[in-house]
């Protein structure tokens, strides 16, 4: 592990954007606003002229639809924040209402913005998300047929909109601020509701033709598994996942458990403990193999409990990979997502006349929205 790498090491990592205010979105704040310093402020003393007045720059937002919350923040076009917000995602109220919920904190933290006007909007979700719909997201219902990308053109017309999956954008941010800047290929595993890993090339995130790069959730568990289709075989995210952790659990115990109190138990749920870390080791030096990684950095919210992941999955990456990357937490190891939107966001209000270059993106074309952005290639 990094020197000084760990769940509170984010803020640190994060200090490599330019402008960057040591109060950034870290999901744990419901609504938080960086003020203007006093040197900023009109000069309003007797006798003294006011001067032309002076346009307030422009702003951007990252939203993260993540399976349990929705996180927003509004920041400067060089990422500052200004304010952050997160609501519960409620899946079970279905998308339209989803979409709503994350919309409505998005837009209370415009309020705080001070009137600045909106150049773009990054956006990350848990599945695939284009357009017309969002592809491989059973967490929340109906989002697969929900058109993400022309909704979030209506909500916020005239911005530049950019997605990705959420994954791919922690990645991306990873790659930019975090614990895989310079490193090349690089992996990042996400381990929480779901189970999922990015690919980080030349410091780009890797999409593939579909967009579906790095689901490893639906890998194949065995030789059982050959020929089978994704209906008839139960997915490797359905054996190791948070979700699939606390539904077995459950079963043990004969009633609910959070993941950090299964991972602190002992007894049969130790044993279980095992067997998950076990399979995700298998299938993680089978990704080391393939991509002969500098480094794998892993985040979400399984990582609260990385002193019981962390030794078996080095371990095996020891033994079983010809040449062994480095094993760390990731920078932003809750986070990321929310971080890669807003890295999203700042891209594309780079690309307009008067912030940084011309150019202008238009995704409202049902190609895959994970491939938008200058972070994320095929």
């Amino acid at each position: 592990m990094l020197p000084g790498r760990g769940p509170a090491a984010g803020a640190r990592a994060a200090d490599r954007r330019p402008g960057h205010a040591t109060d950034r979105p870290d999901g744990r704040a419901a609504d938080r606003q960086v003020g203007h310093s006093a040197d900023r402020q009109p000069d309003r003393r007797p006798g003294r002229a006011s001067g032309p007045a002076v346009e307030p720059p422009p702003v951007v937002l990252g939203i993260d639809f993540g399976a349990s919350k929705i996180a927003a923040a509004a920041c400067g076009t060089d990422g500052t924040l200004l304010a952050s917000r997160t609501v519960p995602t409620k899946a079970g109220s279905g998308a339209r209402a989803v979409f709503d919920r994350g919309v409505r904190a998005a837009r209370g933290l415009l309020d705080m913005a001070e009137g600045c006007e909106l150049a773009a909007v990054g956006v990350s979700t848990v599945g695939i998300p284009f357009a017309d719909r969002v592809e491989l997201a059973p967490t929340i219902p109906g989002w697969d047929d929900f058109a993400l990308g022309e909704q979030l053109h209506a909500a916020f017309a005239g911005a530049e909109i950019r997605l990705a999956t959420d994954v791919k954008a922690a990645a991306c941010a990873e790659a930019r601020w975090g614990a895989l800047a310079g490193c090349d290929p690089a992996v990042y595993l996400n381990l929480g509701t779901g189970l999922a890993a990015a690919i980080v090339v030349g410091g780009k995130v890797l999409a593939g033709k579909h967009g579906a790069a790095g689901e490893i959730g639906y890998n194949l568990r065995g030789i059982g598994d050959v020929g089978l289709t994704i209906n008839e075989r139960t997915l490797l995210e359905h054996r190791v996942s948070g979700q699939a952790l606390s539904r077995r659990a459950a079963q043990t115990l004969r009633g609910r458990a959070d993941a950090a109190e299964i991972f602190q138990s002992s007894g049969a749920l130790s044993e279980l403990v095992d067997e998950f870390v076990a399979e995700l080791a298998y299938h993680l030096v089978n990704l080391a193999i393939l991509v002969d990684p500098q480094r794998i950095a892993v985040g979400g919210g399984m990582v609260r409990s990385w002193e019981r992941l962390r030794p078996g999955l080095r371990t095996a990456l020891a033994a079983g990979v010809p040449f062994p990357p480095e094993l760390v937490i990731a920078a932003f190891p809750f986070d990321a997502p929310l971080m890669g939107a807003i890295a999203l966001a700042a891209e594309a209000a780079g690309e307009l006349p008067g912030v940084r270059r011309g150019g202008a993106n238009n995704p409202a074309t049902p190609e895959p929205a994970a491939t938008a952005g200058a972070s994320i290639q095929h």
